[in-house]
């Protein structure tokens, strides 16, 4: 079985109910597994190296999760090979008075991957009916119509050239509260530590039954959703680097043609 089709959301996920401990791609052999993701990390740079070099196709990868899930460690691990020229990472924080000003799409619009680009979005447009919802600021009539704004929004960038891969990195409360612990606990890991975790701690169920219904919304063949178990971090960066290189070698890219004209220059 593929990675695609190991991990590809169900229409009818229930987060809630889901192992953040499966690990299907596991050798058993953590070391193993570490040198795979490196592997896979450098299979995606080079097949980024064609993507950039045919400026035609583009790839949208989105990394959604609650706190402490990995998002930061997933770009660090699958991405670690490719060309920082052909690439965009992104890191939605807390929208500015100049974005809030506008639509909540108009600064995602700004950051998609442009043609020959990879993009990661670290959050994305997706926090506009999760962490809006979980406080109420906005109701849930207006987070349908945002769930609609987002399926045509993904809809439009799909039609015009560009691939999309959403993946929900899933972990257990109790490995959040490890995982937070461990910020707390050792100095060199303090920074990373925000107090605001533990009260949006406080919401995990409604983050859980929230990321079921945006994934139900909006999963679709050409926006796929792929929930990743990722209380291994190991096997969080093998389980999306797999399904990121399998897409990528799906569009079966290559370089672009020859220029006859350069072999008549002879370099002295």
């Amino acid at each position: 079985m593929s990675a695609q089709s190991e991990f590809r959301a169900s229409k009818k996920i229930k987060i809630k109910d889901a192992d953040a401990d499966n690990k299907p791609l596991s050798s058993g052999d953590k070391e193993k597994d570490k040198l795979k993701v490196i592997s896979l990390a450098t299979e995606i740079g080079l097949q980024q190296d064609l993507l950039y070099a045919g400026q035609h196709h583009k790839l949208l990868v989105v990394l959604q999760g609650i706190d402490t899930s990995g998002k930061d460690g997933a770009v660090k691990g699958v991405f670690s090979g490719v060309n920082p020229q052909g690439i965009n990472i992104v890191g939605f924080k807390a929208p500015s008075t100049i974005e809030k000003a506008h639509d909540y799409l108009w600064r995602i619009h700004q950051q998609v991957p442009q043609a020959g680009e990879m993009a990661v979005f670290n959050r994305s447009h997706y926090e506009d009916v999760l962490v809006t919802r979980v406080h109420d600021w906005i109701d849930d009539a207006e987070c349908q119509r945002r769930y609609a704004q987002i399926r045509d929004f993904e809809r439009m960038l799909a039609e015009t050239g560009t691939t999309i891969l959403k993946f929900l990195l899933h972990i257990s409360k109790g490995e959040q509260a490890i995982r937070l612990q461990e910020r707390i606990d050792d100095p060199e890991k303090n920074w990373k530590f925000d107090p605001q975790d533990i009260e949006e701690r406080k919401s995990w169920d409604a983050y859980q039954d929230l990321f079921s219904s945006a994934i139900q919304a909006t999963d679709a063949d050409h926006a796929p959703w792929y929930v990743i178990p990722a209380n291994s971090k190991t096997h969080r960066n093998l389980a999306i680097a797999s399904v990121v290189l399998e897409t990528l070698q799906t569009l079966k890219l290559k370089p672009p043609a020859a220029n006859p004209a350069l072999a008549k220059i002879k370099i002295v």
